[in-house]
């Protein structure tokens, strides 16, 4: 039993990742699903399409690297956040599609409770803010507007979770209705000072408390698989959210140190130690791992839309392929244009958080044509993060970190890496691994089986693949900057 399994459930596909005993990779699966919009600003899934993913993908894994489920030591599981689930306790159906967390919907729900007063209230329980990313108010919109939810949850009939509780619980067969921290962190129910529930929130959005899941530490015992699934009933021993798991995943472990994942969205994490941190810039007081009981608390700057620009430009424009071409588009695009892209399709993120505004598109010419608009995507993505990051370092006594870790599929791009450098003026590293947030689950779970080393041996095993160093003038930083800037006032000001 020299293996561990790392499921990563994402927003586009999910995926099974196998690591040794060295926490080398051996094989990947991994299958996308259907995304689906039934109104301007909605994002849903398809339960059964997460749940039929997955067990693909594992078996899919399993089979690739000819191994037994019974070599497996233990499973660990990192989600797409926030993304809401409500499902009958006895049957295990969901009453509803799964509300990604894009979704836009409770965007009013939000407004009347901040208009109420109830936001201080809220921030200074969860770190969070009143938004329609968080997966509170997406549970009391299902609770209010699927036919007799509201009564079945009343008398216990009905649990909510977000993907990772789901997974547990059918992995399970139903035996464990569980979550991590970092996942309740991200509801907007969760007490992240107390390490509890919060009953007054709860009672704010009318929604009955046996719904929710347990929650346990990061490394921990979730339950085990049933025996017919995968072959063998495997220990479900981590569970961290996607970001989280990065975070781990980069041995970020050392208050000061910052990651940027560049998956469907781009999240920042800044570690800030033992002590939850307020933002007074609108980023996000969260947990970034929970580990023998003790809370190691983070910063989050949250971008709605990352990767997710660039399959705009496959899927919507089609003006590529694949997500590789726009490394070549942008390398010949026409300096002298200088085409600006807000990629607001759901929204702005931090340190914005308009849930209303929508993207644009600025400085367009006659010649602009598919490699102004590959580069202003990749641009747009640099952009965001340096809005993150002065954020981060306004907040962290006025000190951000030196350099930035990267991963997640964009950081495989070298010219977008560069143009981060450039717009930060800043070092980026990359690592070696850039499955660091299937790595960060495996190393939960492995930790907690035995087999891989503690957070110090852990950390010495991180290796830099290349180091990305800033080029761009001064000037040339921030006139660029400040064009953006413009850009993003005129996009909230429609």
């Amino acid at each position: 039993m020299s293996y561990i399994f790392a499921i990563d459930q994402g927003t586009t596909s999910s995926r099974a990742i196998l690591f040794d005993a060295k926490m080398k990779i051996v094989s990947v699966a991994q299958k996308e699903f259907p995304q689906y919009y039934p109104a301007s600003g909605w994002v849903e899934h398809d339960p059964s399409d997460i749940w039929n993913t997955t067990i693909e993908t594992c078996r899919d894994a399993i089979e690739r690297a000819k191994i037994s489920a019974s070599d497996i030591a233990a499973i660990g599981i990192t989600n797409q956040r926030e993304t809401t689930l409500v499902w009958d306790r006895t049957t295990g159906q969901p009453i509803h599609n799964a509300i990604v967390w894009q979704d836009r919907r409770t965007a009013d729900m939000c407004h009347a409770l901040r208009a109420d007063g109830h936001e201080l209230m809220v921030t200074e329980k969860t770190g969070l803010l009143l938004d329609p990313y968080f997966s509170g108010t997406k549970l009391k919109w299902i609770l209010d507007n699927v036919d007799g939810a509201r009564n079945r949850a009343a008398k216990g009939e009905l649990l909510f979770g977000t993907v990772d509780s789901f997974l547990i619980w059918k992995l399970t067969g139903g035996n464990s209705h569980v979550t991590d921290a970092t996942n309740a962190a991200r509801t907007l129910l969760y007490d992240i000072r107390k390490g509890r529930w919060s009953s007054s929130i709860c009672a704010l959005l009318d929604i009955p408390m046996a719904m929710l899941p347990e929650v346990k530490d990061c490394a921990a015992d979730f339950g085990t698989t049933q025996a017919d699934l995968l072959g063998a009933g495997i220990s479900i021993l981590g569970v961290a959210g996607d970001q989280q798991a990065a975070t781990v995943g980069q041995a970020c472990f050392k208050p000061g140190m910052m990651k940027s994942t560049y998956g469907t969205g781009c999240f920042a994490l800044l570690n800030t130690g033992d002590t939850p941190v307020v933002s007074n810039n609108r980023l996000l007081t969260t947990i970034a791992y929970q580990l023998d009981g003790k809370p190691t608390y983070a910063l989050e700057g949250s971008i709605f839309i990352a990767g997710a620009v660039v399959q705009w430009l496959r899927d919507g424009l089609q003006i590529i392929e694949n997500a590789k071409e726009t490394q070549k588009l942008a390398e010949s695009a026409d300096d002298s244009q200088s085409v600006i892209l807000v990629p607001a399709f759901t929204g702005l993120g931090a340190p914005y958080w308009n849930a209303e505004c929508r993207g644009a598109v600025y400085g367009l010419t006659r010649n602009s044509g598919p490699a102004e608009f590959a580069r202003a995507a990749l641009e747009s993505v640099g952009f965001q993060t340096r809005d993150l990051l002065e954020a981060m370092t306004a907040d962290w006594h006025g000190s951000g970190s030196a350099e930035l870790r990267v991963d997640g599929g964009m950081s495989a791009n070298n010219w977008a890496m560069q143009f981060l450098s450039d717009i930060i003026g800043a070092a980026v590293d990359r690592p070696e691994v850039l499955e660091t947030t299937a790595l960060g689950a495996a190393w939960l779970a492995g930790m907690r089986a035995g087999i891989y080393p503690d957070k110090e041996g852990f950390s010495e095993t991180w290796a830099l693949e290349r180091q990305f160093h800033p080029a761009m003038n001064d000037d040339v930083r921030e006139t660029k900057y400040a064009a953006w800037k413009r850009a993003v006032n005129a996009t909230l000001s429609v």
